[in-house]
């Protein structure tokens, strides 16, 4: 596999529609400029849709990976090594933030066990079916995956994207489970925009003290040395240095993208897959919005690396596509207002004009 096929496969959104969408819009009674970033939001989704006006947002659904990462023995994050399977129950039980928001929402959540440290029994079947490999490798010492697992966890992302685009969802809300998922996500951005550890490295969804940040930063340090060496090939960089869960997300996104499917990314974990996805196909990123700031500086720099604004900024760190999930009534609203908002009468043109005064003038002379 060849990450870098995806290019030839992804178009952008069709640019002639969204030119009709923007047309639209000026002839609407609000004035141009007056609902601000929505007007934007509802034109990007006319182009994705190839509609116009735009289709309302009604079968959105949550998806989340989830992976154990290695680097978490060394104590990087808030929470115990190997115990994401937690996180899971959580979400399947209903007692997690984003569990409690799609229940108010009434969005679906799907988990996708893409490489969890837990015996498979604790989860159930339609969880634990996907998974890749059980944990991944120590990234500052050893691999990750082997390039075989990375190609099969990338596929396993595209199988998810088409049966999501095949059973009709029309945009979905992405997110993590994780332990030491950010470590990885921040080696990956850091890789890929050539900057040093200690600019990417943030305190990740459960908070860490700088003790536990220092040697957080030194981890990405060493990652870092051993993903410099295959930049030049994307699925021995998710392989070296990623994870299962963040392999499965890359396909995901890239094959959505090939499906014309919509994409809210989450924080600074499925920003650094987006990273990934768009250095294999550029067109790629133009399918994806940003639902929020994380907080992580290697979000920030992802999300600025390509050209992608969040919608919302409050303060959530809690990950598991939360902060995404929040973002989506504002993109249902974008989609309302630019379909339901009526247009001014139009104005008669001379030649309407005209015949109008020819028709009055036969009146008059009847």
């Amino acid at each position: 596999m060849n990450l870098d096929d995806f290019s030839d496969l992804i178009e952008r959104p069709d640019g002639s529609v969204r030119r009709d969408a923007e047309e639209r819009r000026e002839r609407l009674l609000v004035p141009p400029g007056a609902l601000g970033r929505l007007d934007e939001l509802g034109e990007w989704l006319s182009a994705a849709q190839q509609s116009v006006p735009v289709k309302p947002v009604d079968r959105p659904r949550v998806v989340l990976f989830a992976g154990d990462h290695g680097v978490a023995e060394l104590d990087v994050s808030g929470r115990a090594a190997g115990s994401t399977h937690q996180l899971v129950r959580a979400v399947l039980d209903g007692s997690s933030p984003v569990a409690v928001l799609a229940r108010r929402f009434s969005v679906p959540v799907r988990v996708v066990d893409a490489g969890l440290d837990c015996d498979p029994e604790l989860l159930p079947e339609s969880v634990v079916r996907h998974r890749v490999r059980r944990g991944s490798g120590r990234i500052d010492v050893e691999d990750a995956l082997t390039v075989e697992e990375a190609e099969q966890a990338v596929r396993l992302g595209m199988r998810i994207a088409d049966e999501e685009a095949d059973s009709g969802t029309d945009l979905v809300v992405l997110g993590d489970l994780s332990v030491g998922g950010t470590t990885a996500a921040s080696t990956l951005i850091a890789a890929l925009c050539g900057t040093d550890a200690s600019v990417v490295t943030g305190r990740g969804g459960a908070g860490i003290d700088d003790l536990a940040w220092m040697r957080k930063c030194a981890a990405v340090r060493d990652a870092l040395r051993r993903a410099r060496p295959v930049l030049g090939d994307l699925l021995e960089l998710l392989a070296t240095v990623g994870g299962a869960d963040l392999a499965a997300t890359t396909g995901f996104l890239l094959q959505s993208a090939v499906r014309r499917m919509p994409v809210v990314l989450d924080g600074v974990v499925s920003a650094a897959c987006a990273l990934v996805a768009q250095r294999a196909a550029f067109r790629a990123p133009d399918w994806w919005l940003a639902g929020q700031v994380s907080g992580e500086p290697a979000q920030a720099k992802a999300l600025d690396r390509m050209a992608l604004t969040p919608l919302l900024d409050h303060g959530l760190t809690v990950g598991e596509g939360s902060g995404a999930l929040l973002a989506l009534p504002l993109v249902q609203a974008a989609a309302a207002l630019a379909a339901e908002l009526p247009e001014r009468a139009q104005e008669a043109g001379p030649e309407e004009e005209k015949a109008e005064a020819e028709a009055e003038s036969e009146e008059a002379t009847a």
